[in-house]
């Protein structure tokens, strides 16, 4: 039997610095994690200004990169701008996105992406804080409605007007060219759209109907909100808006639409047909 120091018990040999040196586990200082964003769906309460952002990539080809599609849909009114970027890089994406959330007639309040990181990154939030957009959300794992705006929008207008075709990132200048100055127009002033109605069913759940008679284009739906010269830019005014509104028929827009698409895709192909 070992012998004991005496007038030390054995519990008191713990508190001795050799056994603490040998025996204590410390834990270590943990880095403080700044999250970027807020994870969760954005809540507009009826006011313009809320933005859904995605980009659809143009595939790739024989290693060559397709140029990028940046979708911007502002929730209420469903005002919308298209742009083309060469990479999805910070160096061609950020002067997009500025030109992007100063594009629309209304003030900005929420900017809202998946959790990609070409939109969730410093960069971006030291932006968004540049141009005082107030709220910086991003989705919710297994919450697949939070950008589904934006992500319905990918395929009804950009994949319609645009297609699945490879188009190298090089014609990026050209096609934001034609996305900003024809189709944006388009769909912000002649291409109506639904939206939804809320109502209670037979159990008392909210839900959502679309009704023909509630069919109206986005700039038809920001001048029917309560007031709506509040939202405008300073700079705005509904007479400039209305004057670009009735430019054209809408007939006629289209038809401008089709034309500049033809003409974008032609020179697109003919620069793709190798020389013999």
């Amino acid at each position: 039997m070992p012998v004991l120091c005496r007038g030390r018990h054995p519990l008191h040999l713990r508190k001795s610095t050799g056994y603490q040196r040998l025996r204590t586990v410390q834990d270590k200082t943990r880095p403080l994690r700044n999250a970027i964003g807020e994870r969760r769906k954005p809540r507009p309460g009826g006011r313009p200004g809320w933005l859904r952002v995605d980009s659809v990539h143009q595939g790739d080809l024989d290693g060559i990169k397709g140029l990028y599609l940046i979708n911007a849909v502002d929730e209420v009114t469903q005002f919308q701008f298209v742009c083309a970027v060469e990479r999805i890089s910070e160096r061609f994406l950020l002067p997009i996105l500025e030109h992007l959330i100063q594009a629309f007639p209304f003030t900005i309040h929420g900017f809202h992406s998946d959790n990609g990181s070409e939109y969730i990154n410093h960069r971006v939030a030291k932006l968004l804080n540049k141009l005082h957009v107030e709220e910086f959300t991003k989705s919710r794992s297994r919450q697949s409605n939070d950008n589904a705006l934006a992500e319905s929008k990918n395929g009804s207008v950009l994949r319609k007007h645009l297609g699945y075709s490879h188009i190298p990132g090089r014609f990026a200048q050209r096609v934001n060219d034609f996305t900003l100055t024809v189709l944006s127009p388009y769909l912000n002033f002649h291409r109506p759209c639904f939206f939804p109605e809320e109502y209670l069913d037979a159990k008392g759940r909210l839900r959502k109907r679309y009704r023909y008679e509630a069919m109206m284009t986005p700039y038809d739906k920001l001048k029917s909100l309560p007031e709506a010269s509040q939202f405008l830019r300073p700079a705005i005014r509904f007479a400039d808006l209305d004057a670009q509104a009735h430019q054209f028929s809408d007939n006629e827009a289209a038809r401008r639409l089709n034309t500049a698409r033809d003409k974008l895709f032609r020179t697109i192909n003919k620069a793709l047909i190798p020389v013999a």
